[in-house]
């Protein structure tokens, strides 16, 4: 710990006492809080308003840092043995225990028993867990996931089982990129190796996936409320709607319920008028996929989409998984709370590779001259919001996005040279790396790309093969045009008819 710790309010993993509590529990519910969650550090000897170093008595050190030691292992159950270690902070001593996330969850106050003396960590606050965040906690503790356990509310018949398989099949093969004919037929076995089922007595029974992929809302609660809210805020809301079924069902309807109430704008190249959403179509769908995949069905909350003047809002009920934060969630680590769901849509190519989706947002939000998607929670539930406004500085070529209601000009002058770019600038293509210039004689000779062009052209995967198309575009080489799995490239300058 360093003296700059003085310039730190407590947080989710900080607390701050100035002494030594009279009644332990003050601070062992926090080290049972920092077990259930990513671990912290409660510090005596610091005011927590103030900040200010007060220090303990050298003369007590030693006889506080034991009972601290000995109230967190007696009352905590199962064991937690803090770290404790003393520091000089300007001259002054302080006592730091630190709390190690636990892997027996959850962690809880033996006195008070399991479901009232579970607490967690919540904004910098230790709070009484509900029951499903200990639920939650109980499938993290036994390295169980809540979708691949038994649904007892729920049968399935062979019948049920086959026209699941048929359907989960039809989907596949219609968003298959190399042609339908290639994907297999899913059948009862795969569901069974995947979690959808588990085998019992000789029977297969229907788990807690199978009911989210059937769209059977009774046992398991799968539910998008979609609305429009005049503002900022939910005061006044303008168009509400719920959406249930099959989460293929969900995605698609929540989908273009978002596309309809945005803005459409333009684009222009010359003559040429391209139409665009003002936030990317395929960042908004992704967002809706990693919401219905990732969430917790063990809190019964429906997802939420909210737009509102200024943002698109999207939050997903549940905690974030154990060893997922929101900082490593952006860098692309993956952590799959929904086994089962998970193997379902990345057969059903709803999903691609682990941990490319938010990283892909985040790069087609900026692209599209948005401000970075914000991140907000993780303690009760996750909210992404993506701005409507542009940012100051567009990328290259970008011209601003007209609301539908402006006017838009028929025409902007005449067609620019096709070895320039949209912004006048002829592209040095002697500069271009070895990858890019492949790409960029491809589009050449043929007059456009496709991302998964580059794939079979680089002999790449998908996320590669966008980072180099994403890279030629920042340099003024490409455009990108269309949206979702119509998204192409030319050459910047170039009309589009």
């Amino acid at each position: 710990m360093s003296n700059t710790m003085r310039f730190a309010g407590e947080s989710k993993n900080v607390e701050y006492k100035v002494t030594l509590p009279d009644r332990s529990i003050k601070y062992t519910k926090t080290a049972v809080a920092f077990a259930n969650g990513d671990g912290g550090r409660i510090v005596f000897g610091i005011e927590d308003q103030t900040l200010r170093v007060v220090g303990v008595p050298d003369d007590q050190v030693f006889t506080i840092m034991d009972a601290i030691s000995n109230a967190i292992a007696d009352s905590c159950e199962p064991l937690i043995i803090p770290d404790i270690s003393m520091r000089d902070i300007g001259g002054k001593t302080v006592i730091v225990a630190e709390i190690l996330p636990g892997a027996q969850r959850p962690y809880f106050i033996k006195s008070l028993g399991r479901e009232q003396g579970t607490f967690v960590r919540v904004a910098g606050t230790t709070r009484q867990a509900d029951d499903a965040t200990i639920k939650e906690l109980l499938f993290e503790g036994s390295n169980r996931s809540f979708d691949q356990t038994i649904c007892l509310e729920l049968t399935a018949s062979d019948s049920d089982i086959a026209e699941l398989c048929k359907t989960m099949t039809a989907i596949s093969r219609a968003n298959a990129k190399q042609g339908g004919e290639t994907v297999k037929q899913l059948t009862a076995k795969q569901l069974l190796s995947w979690g959808v089922l588990v085998e019992r007595d000789g029977e297969l029974k229907p788990t807690n996936a199978y009911a989210i992929l059937t769209g059977s809302n009774g046992p398991v609660r799968s539910i998008i409320q979609c609305g429009v809210f005049k503002g900022d805020t939910k005061a006044v809301f303008v168009d509400r709607r719920e959406f249930k079924g099959a989460p293929w069902e969900l995605i698609e309807q929540a989908y273009q319920y978002v596309l309809r109430n945005i803005h459409m704008g333009a684009r222009f190249a010359g003559v040429y008028r391209q139409d665009v959403y003002e936030i990317p179509p395929d960042a908004i769908r992704e967002l809706i996929v990693n919401a219905v995949v990732h969430r917790s069905y063990i809190d019964r909350s429906s997802i939420q989409i909210a737009i509102y003047d200024n943002r698109l809002e999207i939050t997903s009920p549940g905690r974030l998984p154990m060893g997922q934060t929101l900082e490593r969630m952006k860098e692309g680590y993956s952590k799959i709370r929904n086994e089962a769901l998970a193997s379902a849509f990345a057969y059903m190519g709803l999903i691609e590779h682990w941990g490319s989706g938010i990283p892909r947002i985040i790069e087609e939000v900026r692209e599209a001259g948005l401000h970075e998607p914000e991140f907000l929670g993780g303690d009760t539930d996750l909210r992404i919001n993506i701005y409507r406004e542009q940012t100051e500085s567009k990328p290259d070529g970008a011209e601003r996005v007209l609301n539908a209601v402006e006017n838009v000009p028929d025409s902007a002058g005449i067609v620019p040279d096709v070895c320039r770019n949209s912004a006048g600038i002829v592209p040095d293509v002697d500069m271009l790396t070895e990858t890019q210039r492949i790409v960029y004689q491809y589009v050449r000779e043929h007059g456009q790309v496709t991302s998964p062009d580059v794939e079979n052209l680089l002999n790449t995967q998908a996320r590669r093969a966008r980072k180099v198309l994403s890279e030629l575009v920042e340099l003024g080489v490409l455009r990108r045009i269309g949206a979702a799995r119509y998204t192409r490239y030319i050459l910047d300058g170039e009309g589009e008819e």
